[in-house]
């Protein structure tokens, strides 16, 4: 109760309680709405809490399981945050713009990313022979391309996951993760609809310290997921070297007996020349 507490307090000193106007609001977000204070409705930060809380137990999951969460959050406000959260715990991201089809048309976006990398090799190897006008195009196309397709460059299939800053503002990822039954997270404000996401977090999806405190608190559950796991597959790996010892040590053992042991007589009469 302390912890949820002093959560509260944090998630109070970074605004993340400040709606939208009334005027604006969605009459779906009324559930997590706590008062109206001067045409502005306020979040309920108990909500929050419970919202976040959730998701985060869920995301620890995921990362833990090693799966993949796709960052996203196109907001000029969101964007370095969610980028540095993003590289911290090794996820993809996408800060710059959505290109449409990145998640419904994803064989077509990989290609795109091998064709930046391609770029980049021809750029790093000096034995490939290119006058100063076409490096520079190729130079200019990279940074276009690194703009865009840097962050899911290492993204070799569609996620598990997707976690956005703005549900409303990233309308068009929310619905080709719906299409293709991706878990959706996402931090919520009052003119959006929580239904639209698998875990809502009802919060100030404008403010950049709102923003900062709802990412970070997310980022430290996927950190701790994946440290459970690395824990988990060292646990593994050192009993599996265990059991391989014991085999050993218990084969060493039987070649040993089997050395020391005195040689049977065979069973049965001998034939004597009398016999025969």
């Amino acid at each position: 109760m302390s912890d949820n507490t002093q959560l509260q307090q944090q998630l109070l000193e970074a605004g993340v309680h400040f709606g939208h106007l009334r005027k604006k609001w969605n009459p779906k977000m009324l559930p997590y709405i706590f008062a109206e204070k001067k045409g502005i409705h306020i979040i309920d930060l108990n909500k929050t809490v419970e919202g976040l809380t959730e998701a985060a137990a869920a995301m620890k999951q995921i990362a833990k399981s090693g799966k993949k969460i796709l960052f996203v959050a196109t907001k000029k406000q969101a964007k370095e945050i969610v980028t540095e959260c993003a590289q911290r715990v090794n996820m993809p991201y996408v800060t710059d713009r959505w290109l449409g089809g990145m998640l419904t048309n994803f064989s077509t976006i990989r290609k795109s990313v091998k064709k930046m990398q391609s770029i980049e090799k021809m750029l790093e190897d000096s034995s490939i022979s290119i006058n100063k006008k076409e490096r520079l195009t190729l130079a200019r196309d990279r940074v276009k391309m690194e703009k865009v397709l840097g962050g899911i460059a290492a993204m070799n299939r569609t996620p598990s996951a997707i976690f956005m800053v703005d549900i409303s503002h990233e309308h068009i990822a929310l619905a080709e993760a719906k299409r293709l039954g991706i878990t959706t997270f996402g931090m919520v404000d009052t003119n959006s609809d929580p239904n639209l996401v698998d875990f809502a977090i009802p919060s100030n999806d404008d403010a950049t310290k709102s923003i900062a405190i709802i990412t970070n608190y997310i980022t430290a559950a996927i950190i701790e997921g994946l440290q459970e796991r690395e824990t988990e597959k060292d646990k593994m790996e050192d009993d599996q070297e265990e059991g391989l010892e014991e085999v050993v040590s218990e084969e060493g053992n039987a070649a040993e007996g089997d050395a020391a042991a005195p040689r049977r007589r065979a069973s049965g009469t001998r034939r004597t020349t009398a016999d025969k």
